[in-house]
């Protein structure tokens, strides 16, 4: 089974699904271990994490799709990736989704904020007219059914950030037309109440997902109050990076008065990693090393 036929049956399932996202390969290979069914990509955390930059549309597209390569390649779980606006027009979205097909990815988000795009929860952003991000997702949406045409898979997960400058209504609107379109997934960015977010579940068809940003501005609800609601995935963004930026920084704090605080012990570290799974698998292979 495909990862996009794997997420295609979770999503099937009458849950919500809490997905933990990663910014590099360790940090999937972790969720994956501790029995998570789906991750996501963050842009703002693999942003943060492979260029030391903020999610501004700095990163290219072969630096983002060989980041979700290397993720894929690490997890037996579906990886969905942040494909952020597809990095021009139609056809460069086109492009985007074949590349991130050929990952390994069981989905790609589409967005339909101008470019450079920015994180959903600071300010600034900007959203490009309906008919340029009804093209987006049409030309995902072929390229989606060109690929399984051809053997290869990938889902599409829509995304609107037309609440910020337009209202809840837009949004809720471009969501249906992307739903029309084709796309898998729906993703209505930053609805600020509540009784917001709703609305975008009792309006709109399909699998939903909500984006919670600890200290962001959607409501950070209970995984059970949000299934509900009508979501499918409780996206959780930040909240591995932040942990591990506030461990990192305390180890560094800590070491200036010679202490170690907060370590995982180095056996369930080289466990963790792959070194146990690397000398069993190995061994297979001994007797090549004794000629």
């Amino acid at each position: 089974m495909t990862k996009a036929e794997t997420l295609r049956r979770l999503l099937a399932q009458d849950i919500c699904h809490v997905m933990p996202c990663c910014f590099d390969a360790l940090s999937a290979k972790l969720i994956a271990q501790e029995g998570y069914d789906l991750t996501f990509m963050s842009g703002f955390a693999a942003s943060a994490s492979r260029i030391g930059a903020p999610d501004l549309g700095l990163m290219s597209y072969g630096e983002v799709v060989d980041q979700a390569r290397n993720i894929a390649d690490a997890i037996p779980i579906p990886l969905i990736a942040d494909g952020d606006t597809g990095y021009g027009n139609a056809m460069n979205v086109r492009r985007t989704v074949a590349g991130f097909a050929r990952a390994g990815c069981g989905a790609i988000m589409i967005e339909d904020q101008l470019a450079p795009k920015r994180c959903g929860h600071t300010p600034g952003k900007a959203v490009v007219g309906r008919q340029e991000a009804f093209d987006r997702i049409r030309a995902a949406a072929d390229e989606r059914e060109l690929l399984r045409a051809q053997g290869g898979d990938i889902l599409i997960l829509a995304r609107t950030d037309a609440r910020h400058e337009h209202g809840l209504s837009e949004a809720i609107d471009r969501a249906t037309q992307f739903a029309e379109l084709g796309a898998d997934i729906l993703f209505v960015e930053a609805p600020k109440t509540v009784e917001e977010m709703r609305q975008v579940c009792d309006n709109l068809p399909g699998p939903k997902m909500a984006n919670i940003v600890e200290g962001g501005e959607t409501p950070d609800l209970p995984v059970d109050e949000l299934r509900d609601i009508g979501f499918s995935i409780a996206a959780y963004p930040l909240s591995l990076m932040a942990a591990a930026m506030q461990a990192m920084v305390t180890s560094l704090r800590g070491m200036r008065r010679d202490e170690r605080p907060g370590q995982m012990d180095f056996k369930e570290l080289r466990h963790r990693i792959g070194f146990d799974a690397y000398y069993e698998t190995s061994e297979a292979y001994a007797s090549s090393r004794r000629e």
